[in-house]
């Protein structure tokens, strides 16, 4: 997978080239379904990962050798969101726990897909430190993944609506929370919790 350190800058020059995610979806897939999935229980769809090195990797791939938390970012709604750097900062903070608890995070940002990959770059160089083992950073252009899970905030200046899942190794999502507002995303602890439940 993918391991990101922000003082290399020749592994973000790669990082950009390529990066970016295609979902998935059966041609069953509906609005309705995809509301469902915002209840833990249901089976969470998968979605191809695209690295830098245009090697593919997908969400199902990932689940099978580690509890997998998802967190959908606003990414670009026209700005930098301030609250989704804090909020990946403070996930990286907890790297150390979420690797003791065999866990990967994939942190998705979404946009339209003109200069979605530069706007990605510029949101990156604001979260400070080395990207830890475990976590990788996806685009998502034109919404394709956050249609999927149903999260398109269709409003001006608006992209998705912030949501975190917890997916077990069957694929099935153990913790969803999916905020209609900026504010009141997942926290790592409550992430971390979630992932405790799951060996009990």
């Amino acid at each position: 997978m993918l391991h990101f350190t922000h003082s290399n800058s020749e592994t973000m020059k790669k990082l950009f080239q390529s990066l970016s995610a295609l979902a998935l979806a059966a041609s069953t897939w509906s609005a309705t379904a995809a509301d469902q999935i915002n209840k833990p229980g249901q089976k969470a769809p998968n979605f191809v990962i695209k690295m830098a090195s245009d090697a593919r990797t997908t969400l199902n791939d990932l689940r099978e050798h580690r509890n997998v938390v998802m967190v959908m970012l606003r990414g670009w709604p026209g700005y930098q969101c301030p609250l989704c750097s804090r909020q990946v900062g403070s996930f990286i903070s907890k790297s150390k726990e979420f690797t003791q608890r065999n866990a990967h995070l994939v942190l998705i940002y979404p946009g339209p897909g003109a200069k979605l990959d530069e706007h990605a770059k510029e949101f990156l160089k604001r979260i400070r430190g080395e990207w830890p083992n475990g976590f990788t950073f996806i685009t998502d252009p034109d919404y394709k993944i956050t249609n999927l899970y149903g999260l398109r905030w269709d409003a001006r200046r608006e992209t998705a609506y912030p949501a975190t899942y917890v997916i077990d190794q069957k694929g099935v999502v153990q913790f969803a929370k999916v905020s209609r507002s900026h504010g009141g995303r997942t926290n790592p602890q409550e992430a971390l919790e979630a992932l405790d439940k799951l060996g009990k």
